[in-house]
């Protein structure tokens, strides 16, 4: 019978969802477009676009949390450094073998434990709204200063080198991640993997249940759900998910330092979402990947006065178009079906 109510009420919300039924559709579209663009383009796009699709991986992080719990957060950031860090530490390290899938794991899985202490101590204290961002705040504030601090083995604001890896196949062989194309075509299918998780446990009782929370958190204590577990679960995915970001950004970008942790970054990555749209895992990969990039392109021809005119897009796109740019697609979809529908009859 629980299950029947949460079921009847994540319909009653279905609606406000950006693209609920299309969305891995629009996926398989988007990441097969990706996978055309280095056999018709090649130089820097094909060595930055991997960066920009891993910034999408984190906004994903954060489209989780704060689109599917209505939890926003200001510490992705700061998980994300965790899992670059690990990451480097891992590589760092002398095992006698090759680390690289040990190192992924180990990001992914500090990610989610710092994610998941925060959220049990957080959420078990009932801390809700304004205070969870502050919290989020500190850790992010945190984050970079431990990284500062702890020079001997982050290396400070010097930062930390990661040398690109080979990919290790057992009696098959290895494949180098050196060149441009090889770590293109590894880092795509890695965010398509992540995107297609995430969806498939929003798109389970999990991920409903998660909905029934942001809708009406008191009725779903009232039917009898551990809230506080699941937005500390939640909470631990999302972190996951930025360690494995954050693991990505290591290996392609090879170099980690302190500012990956901090506010301004955390704050970036809230824009991403927004612009993007925080009902739609698919809005804010793209929100990532886009912002991103535009970002990149504003300051390198407005050096000056790019952040001025990314804060501006952030104001219009929050003023005229509340779910983002995923939900003002889904609307004009939406709206061209009725009026086609009404033209046949």
């Amino acid at each position: 019978m629980t299950q029947d109510l949460v079921s009847q009420k994540v319909k009653s919300v279905s609606g406000r969802l950006s693209v609920p039924s299309g969305e891995p559709a629009l996926a398989v579209v988007l990441f097969a477009i990706l996978a055309l663009i280095p056999v018709v383009a090649g130089g820097y796009i094909v060595y930055v676009l991997p960066q920009y699709m891993i910034f999408g991986v984190l906004a994903l992080s954060l489209g989780l949390l704060w689109g599917y719990v209505g939890i926003l957060s200001f510490g992705q950031a700061a998980f994300f450094a965790v899992g670059a860090y690990v990451t480097g530490i891992v590589m760092g390290a002398d095992f006698g073998i090759n680390p690289v899938y040990l190192a992924v794991l180990a990001a992914t899985g500090a990610g989610c434990l710092v994610a998941a202490i925060a959220g049990y101590f957080l959420f078990s204290a009932g801390v809700r709204a304004t205070y969870f961002v502050l919290v989020t705040l500190a850790l992010s504030i945190m984050a970079e200063q431990i990284a500062v601090s702890q020079s001997q083995i982050t290396g400070g604001w010097n930062g930390m080198y990661v040398n690109r890896p080979e990919l290790p196949f057992g009696p098959i062989g290895s494949l180098s991640l050196g060149g441009d194309y090889v770590m293109y075509y590894v880092v795509l299918p890695l965010v398509a993997l992540a995107y297609f998780i995430v969806r498939w446990l929003m798109a389970a009782r999990f991920g409903k249940v998660l909905v029934g929370v942001r809708e009406n958190e008191d009725r779903m204590i009232a039917l009898g759900f551990g809230v506080p577990f699941y937005k500390t679960a939640a909470f631990a995915l999302s972190g996951a998910v930025a360690g494995f970001a954050g693991a990505l950004y290591a290996l392609h970008s090879s170099f980690v330092s302190p500012s990956l942790g901090g506010v301004l970054f955390s704050t970036e990555v809230v824009v991403w979402v927004a612009i993007g749209g925080r009902l739609s895992l698919l809005g804010a990969l793209v929100g990532g990947i886009i912002v991103a990039s535009l970002s990149n392109y504003l300051s390198a021809v407005a050096p000056d006065t790019w952040q001025l005119m990314l804060g501006v897009l952030f104001i219009i796109v929050i003023v005229f178009f509340k779910r983002g740019l995923a939900g003002a697609v889904s609307d004009g979809v939406r709206l061209l079906t009725a009026q086609r529908g009404q033209t046949n009859e």
